[in-house]
């Protein structure tokens, strides 16, 4: 089994795409001949060539829009957004007609096109380029909605969101694109939409996507050295929910912490904290608590560490939880 980063399985899993299907295309800004910012698409254009590796101008509404009339064609694209705070120019095409377009036409056509946004702290970024969009996509209906946390789940993930007939937007944590993990590709993947228990545990849950899984991870790994034994569930998809396996967990451990770099204020926590109090009320042991961005713009890179949840603001939560 090979090591590969993040970056490398969203590659790798995007060629196999490419090789499967002729009508998948990748298209966006730097794509082609850099091989994107994060050389992500590195080697793409060089094998498949110029009609289906697409650089394209610095215009993100075009790019959507342009996948939209694509995949009412009959191809399936892949858009990359370059940086998450460059996706605004785009939320017309992506909330307006993207998200709407099956149920405007009754079902009769499907937009098959992946959104992929490199999204999140953490790289000490200019204004612009570390935004936690997520609970905007989250909220709009007939958008699905999801993000990876390691190599092997890019790798399988993006398979399965460009096979996927709905439009996804793909959330890559920019943060974690050079971290290793084995990928044995004779592994049955999970579902797309499927949260996933990474450490089982009996006393707290805590639950995250993306960036904020591996904080998770150190945090129950130094928790342990305190005598507490945290679960940490990685949610995987936000849109649609796998609220079933979570609810499991904190029927199993009483408390539930959810961790996001999204500003708390509106963020993802909110939805699940309501539908967890809905539908465990009577398992838990101390209210749904919550670790995020602060509800201020973006801050410059040198005081970013001050603004993202880390190990401590987690364990102080874990604190709190255990404390009622």
């Amino acid at each position: 089994m090979a090591q590969i980063t993040l970056a490398k399985g969203l590659s790798m899993g995007m060629r196999r795409a490419m090789e499967a299907d002729p009508k998948v295309l990748i298209m966006g800004e730097d794509v082609g001949k850099l091989g994107g910012v994060f050389r992500v698409t590195d080697g793409l254009q060089k094998d498949f060539g110029e009609d289906r590796v697409i650089d394209t101008p610095l215009a993100e509404a075009g790019i959507v829009g342009t996948a939209i009339g694509m995949a009412l064609r009959g191809y399936r694209p892949v858009c990359e957004i370059q940086f998450d705070g460059f996706v605004y120019p785009a939320f017309d095409q992506i909330v307006a007609q993207l998200a709407k377009m099956h149920a405007r036409a009754l079902g009769h056509i499907k937009l098959p096109v992946v959104v992929r946004i490199p999204f999140g702290g953490g790289i000490g970024a200019v204004e612009h380029h570390s935004e936690s969009p997520e609970g905007y996509f989250m909220h709009t209906a007939g958008l699905r909605v999801v993000s990876c946390s390691n190599p092997v789940d890019g790798y399988w993930m993006i398979q399965q969101a460009i096979s996927s007939n709905d439009p996804v937007i793909f959330l890559e944590p920019k943060r974690r694109y050079w971290e290793k993990a084995e990928l044995d590709e004779s592994v049955e993947p999970d579902p797309l939409h499927a949260a996933r228990v990474l450490r089982q545990g009996a006393d707290a849950t805590l639950l995250a996507y993306g960036p904020m899984v591996k904080v998770c991870l150190d945090a129950a790994a130094a928790a342990e050295d305190e005598g507490r034994d945290l679960e940490v569930v990685d949610l995987r998809s936000l849109s649609p929910l796998d609220i079933d396996t979570v609810c499991d967990s904190v029927r199993k451990t009483g408390r539930l912490i959810v961790v996001h770099e999204a500003s708390v204020f509106g963020g993802p926590g909110a939805e699940v904290a309501a539908r967890v109090t809905e539908k465990c009320f009577y398992s838990l042991e101390s209210p749904v608590l919550r670790v995020g961005g602060l509800h201020t713009p973006y801050p410059p890179s040198r005081v970013e560490e001050e603004f993202l949840p880390d190990l401590d603001r987690v364990l102080d939560t874990v604190d709190r939880a255990l404390a009622y």
